[in-house]
Formats: structure tokens, sequence, C-alpha cells
């Protein structure tokens, strides 16, 4: 005896299911949509199938996008489209636009952004390490005062090694405001550590100081050479001279009187 067909209506629940299983849960929820869109004729089977799966990819890259971002902890969702080059003609925009390709990242090269207060490097920072997420690098943002505290806590809990090993980890790390003051002889010592094990990782910093200010900041000379032999010499340098971008951002005031 021949067993009875399986409906459509039981075909239909079963690969929803399969699909809910697979956690392919954007896929299952396109279902529909899809199915109607073949039997109406619009869709082979091999199209259906195509879009189904492409939704899921789709999806899936989505939420990792989302995670990349979420771990970068970018305080604000700068892109190269909001650095306005006409405003400070002094910066590079062919060799930020060359950045913004990212073979640096691709070739192991860290870039230094000195300049003076206000004229856009976190800014451009920023906007790179975004680029980065976006092309499925990871990325950390942090200010290099914060990331030294961090360190400085691992000694006291003994939790150092797994501390310096998450700042290491990430393709790209961005320290903002480097070299703002003189470093102790611990903070050389962990500075130095970090670098070493982020051989091959690019790092952007950014500065208020040219790079040649470094030096006297560091306690021992042997230490600071050793550190900025591995950073200076083997980084894309942009000077970014110019007037603070902040006075033009500044609120304007509303006369008592006109109230």
């Amino acid at each position: 005896m021949t067993p009875p067909a399986m409906s459509e209506a039981r075909r239909y629940q079963q690969l929803r299911a399969h699909l809910g299983y697979l956690k392919l849960n954007d896929a299952a929820g396109a279902l529909p949509r899809i199915l109607d869109e073949a039997r109406a004729g619009h869709l082979s089977l091999t199209a259906a199938l195509e879009q189904l799966l492409e939704i899921e990819v789709n999806a899936t890259e989505q939420r990792k996008l989302t995670s990349r971002m979420r771990f970068a902890c970018l305080p604000e969702p700068w892109t190269l489209a909001d650095f306005d080059f006409a405003a400070q003609p002094g910066v590079d925009e062919k060799l930020i636009r060359d950045l913004a390709t990212l073979r640096f990242l691709d070739q192991g090269e860290s870039v230094i952004l000195h300049g003076p207060v206000g004229v856009g490097k976190t800014m451009l920072a920023q906007a790179l390490g975004q680029l980065a997420c976006r092309r499925g690098h990871t990325a950390a943002f942090t200010k290099t005062s914060r990331l030294l505290a961090d360190l400085a806590g691992g000694h006291a809990d003994h939790s150092w090694a797994n501390r310096l090993r998450r700042w290491a980890r990430p393709a790209l790390l961005i320290l903002d405001d480097f070299a703002m003051r003189e470093l102790s002889m611990p903070q050389a010592d962990d500075l130095y550590e970090l670098i070493t094990e982020r051989a091959g990782r690019p790092v952007i910093f950014t500065s208020n100081r040219t790079p040649a200010d470094w030096y006297p900041l560091f306690p021992n000379p042997v230490v600071a050479e050793s550190i900025l032999d591995r950073i200076v010499n083997t980084a894309h340098h942009v000077a970014m001279p110019g007037r603070s971008y902040r006075p033009r951002r500044r609120p304007t005031t509303t006369d008592a009187s006109a109230r």
C-alpha cells in the first residue's frame, strides 16, 4: 500500500522546523514570501533557494558587524565623509584616502595622527576604525590613559596577562591622546609589553605632540628607544596642522531680550 503523500502544509511546517533547528531564523521568517513568489512562477527553485540563503547570509553578516562595532567602543559613528578637508587644508587628503583602503592594516603598518587640539585626529581615527569593522576586521578604541590604568589594575589582581592579551587581540587598536604626559616606569614597561605583543598588528595613535617629542616622556631612554623604534619607524605619519573645529561647533546663545 502506498503511504499517503505529505500535505503541503505539513511540508511547510517541517521546513520551518528544520530552518529553526539550524538557527536560520531570518530565512525562516522570509520563507512564506519566497514560497509565494515561487508558486506564482516569479522565482525558479534555484532562485528561491538562492534568495533564502542570501537573506540568512546578509543577516549573519549584519549581526557580526554589530558585534564588532560594539566591541570596538567607538565613541562616535564618524565616517570619512564627516571630515571637512576644505576646512583643514594642511591635511594630506590623498594620504588619508590611501589609508582608507586599509592597505596599512593588511600590511601590519601603524598610523600616527599628530597635530594641535581639535583638528580632527580622533574623528579620522574613529572613521578608520569603523571602516575596519565594516570590512570584517576587529578593532578597539581607547584613551591611552585608560588602557594604561587597565593594565596597571592587572598587576593588583593578577589578571595582567589576560588584560594584555585582550588589548593585543584586535586586528586594529586605536590609542587616543597618546603621549599626553610623562610615563612612570611601570607604565612604560606595560606599553613596551603591549607593543611587543601586538607585533604585526597595527595601532593608530592620535597625539597632540609630534613623535620627536615623545622620547623625553619616557623615564628610561633605553625603554623609550625600544618602544618608539617599533612605533615611529614603522608607521604612516599624518601631520594635521590647522585650527580647532570646536569653536565652530560652539552653541550659540539666545539673547534674553529676544525671548
